[in-house]
């Protein structure tokens, strides 16, 4: 199928100021993260910006980009002002790719579009792994997933979803003998469906546990989901991680 992916990147971020600007061997992230889109199915890889500064970066190295306003509340409000500026619309197909995962796997990028290709019933599509941490599975900042027998999602949650009843009763020392799945931050939409999303109320699930996707399963929209073997590379969130990065890709051991 065709689709494009959308990156959004927003230069304010209380743990690492200007994260999508941060060198990384040699190119600033968010130019990191298109050069990886690109090695993807995407027929266009567009950064959705909301500084000049980081438009002024994508357009140094050949990347598009679109300036966004500054002031919209999520990287889903981002995206439907893009999808505007793009004019994709209807059924045309959306892939959102975190500006801070220079790591980005681009075959996980293409599962994510033919999914949503593939199940027409779903108005996004998004991915998950199989947890193989024992302390994961309580960690609030590892969300967790639940599917139905036809893989769609039932429920996302900072919880440790489903709660092994009898192997929990102690206390989570020990992974259960069915995998639980830790969802992955990337997101396939069809582009009506994502201009409309920001429109939608506010669900009290989403308000509660802080995370968007709830939102569209509270109006009835279903969510389609990848699963993956293997856990995606590590995004950027703090100095720590930036440091860690730059180090894989100092050593010849990230993809240039």
């Amino acid at each position: 199928m065709t689709f494009t992916v959308l990156i959004p990147a927003r230069l304010a971020s209380t743990r690492l100021p200007d994260k999508p600007l941060a060198d990384i061997g040699g190119l600033p992230m968010v130019v990191r993260v298109a050069r990886q889109a690109q090695k993807s199915s995407a027929a266009r890889v567009v950064v959705a910006a909301d500084h000049p500064s980081i438009v002024s970066a994508c357009t140094a190295h050949e990347v598009e980009a679109v300036l966004t306003r500054a002031d919209h509340p999520s990287g889903s409000d981002r995206l439907a002002e893009a999808c505007e500026r793009l004019g994709l619309d209807g059924q045309d197909a959306v892939v959102n790719v975190q500006g801070d995962e220079p790591l980005i796997d681009p075959g996980l990028i293409d599962a994510v579009a033919g999914l949503l290709d593939a199940r027409r019933e779903a108005s996004m599509s998004t991915a998950a792994h199989p947890i193989e941490d024992v302390a994961d599975l309580a960690n609030p900042n590892v969300v967790k997933v639940v599917l139905d027998a036809q893989g769609m999602a039932l429920y996302f949650s900072r919880a440790t979803i489903p709660w092994w009843r009898d192997g929990f009763a102690g206390g989570i020392a020990a992974l259960p003998p069915t995998a639980l799945l830790r969802h992955v931050g990337i997101y396939g939409y069809r582009a009506s469906f994502l201009r409309g999303f920001p429109r939608l109320p506010q669900a009290p699930i989403e308000t509660a546990e802080a995370l968007e996707q709830l939102r569209a399963l509270w109006h009835g929209h279903r969510i389609a989901v990848h699963i993956t073997s293997r856990a995606p590379g590590s995004g950027v969130d703090t100095p720590q991680d930036l440091a860690r990065v730059r180090e894989l890709f100092d050593a010849g051991g990230a993809a240039r």
